[in-house]
């Protein structure tokens, strides 16, 4: 299509140019500039193109990024078909994500871009988790940013990301993120800590299953699990009795280690223990070998789900408990140590939170484009800016 220039047309080729309807460009033109137009120089879907186009090609603070514009103001001068070849300061860019963008804005713009592309929410599973950005705490204290998402690990992209308020905690801030979400034939799995009646109350009424690990937050509840799974004490001369268990059992070798990874799940508490719509309870025992010299680690998680032994046996449920973990490589772990999102000291209004909104795109639109290794697919666009502008202006 022929984009119109947005609001603010600073900057921008009066005579327009030809973008497709659906790429990232024209959805990020939907973004509101909150701006007085006076003594505007850079249009604000320029000034989310060189931050996003900066991290992409593997800048991860605002002084890089602003660094890297300035070197190839030429080039993207041309290739966003900018009137002149200028880069902003790197204040500008603080305080544009700091003071000028909603957030909320901002993340339903890029949930919008997400969901219009081919097979968008066709996976079922959606995992909660949350992270706080410890380049946010203030010294000599102990909290700062928290953010709660609900991750697709089958389709590699952030629905939804909402700020843990420092009066709160994620058990009252999950409501806010299932109530966003389409439920409906969805699998919600969480850590222990949303292991709770209300949300699962929430979740089936919505059309949705969950699938919760469980500790000692919920005391009787963990206590039951154990007392299900562990080996029965017999009296000499009698049997134990027998149980219906399901087991499924994986081994897996990579990154030095040999790990071995068994769920066996019952249904037998069924309507015994006092949980809401609870159907199966599971353990699951992994069993690691580093290869390098021998030395064994053994963990062991307990769990309770809605769904039946029908929908997910053991194998189908250890296959959503490992997608779960899959939170903390696909993504945490991504946007700490390869986008260096820990580091960020950002102080301006809420440019910490954009700056992990802008993480989240990055990742998703590499992520749903079959990108394996992100620090790999960064130097490639660090080297080639003609294929990063090339993924913004096409679909």
């Amino acid at each position: 299509m022929e984009l119109d220039t947005p609001t603010f047309d600073v900057n921008l080729n009066p005579d327009g140019f030809v973008v497709d309807l659906d790429s990232l460009y024209a959805f990020l033109c939907r973004v509101q500039d909150r701006r007085h137009a006076r003594g505007v120089r850079y249009a604000l879907v320029t000034i989310l193109m060189f931050v996003f186009l900066g991290k992409l090609s593997g800048e991860d603070r605002l002084t890089g990024i602003a660094e890297w514009v300035q070197h190839r103001k030429t080039e993207l001068a041309e290739a966003l078909h900018l009137q002149k070849p200028r880069a902003p300061h790197r204040t500008t860019y603080s305080r544009i994500l700091g003071r000028i963008i909603d957030v909320a804005e901002f993340e339903q713009v890029v949930r919008e871009y997400f969901a219009s592309r081919p097979q968008a929410g066709c996976s079922i599973l959606i995992v909660l988790d949350g992270k706080t950005l410890r380049g946010t705490i203030p010294a000599g204290q102990t909290q700062g940013l928290h953010l709660l998402a609900a991750f697709l690990p089958g389709e590699g992209w952030v629905i939804v990301q909402v700020e843990v308020d420092g009066k709160e905690n994620e058990i009252s801030a999950a409501p806010r993120v299932l109530k966003v979400l389409d439920l409906r034939g969805k699998i919600v799995t969480g850590d222990a800590m949303l292991a709770q009646r209300d949300l699962s109350v929430q979740i089936v009424a919505g059309g949705g299953d969950y699938v919760w690990t469980v500790k000692d937050n919920q005391p009787q509840l963990c206590q039951d699990l154990v007392t299900l799974f562990e080996p029965e004490q017999c009296v000499k001369g009698f049997s134990p009795a027998v149980k219906e268990f399901d087991t499924a059992t994986t081994i897996e070798k990579g990154h030095g280690r040999l790990e071995r990874r068994t769920l066996t799940a019952s249904s037998e508490l069924k309507g015994y223990v006092d949980w809401p719509y609870a159907e199966q309870v599971f353990k699951v025992e992994r069993h690691f070998t580093r290869l390098a010299d021998g030395k064994v680690t053994e963990q062991v998680v307990y769990g309770i789900t809605s769904l039946t032994k029908e929908e997910a046996g053991a194998e189908r449920l250890l296959e959503i408990v490992r997608a779960h973990w899959q939170i903390e490589n696909g993504l945490h772990y991504r946007r700490d140590e390869t986008l260096r999102e820990d580091w960020c000291h950002l102080r301006m209004g809420h440019a910490a939170r954009m700056m992990a909104e802008i993480n989240n795109l990055v990742l998703g639109v590499l992520l749903r484009r079959g990108v394996k290794n992100v620090p790999q697919a960064r130097r490639r666009f660090a080297a080639h800016l003609d294929e990063a502008v090339a993924l913004v202006l096409r679909c």
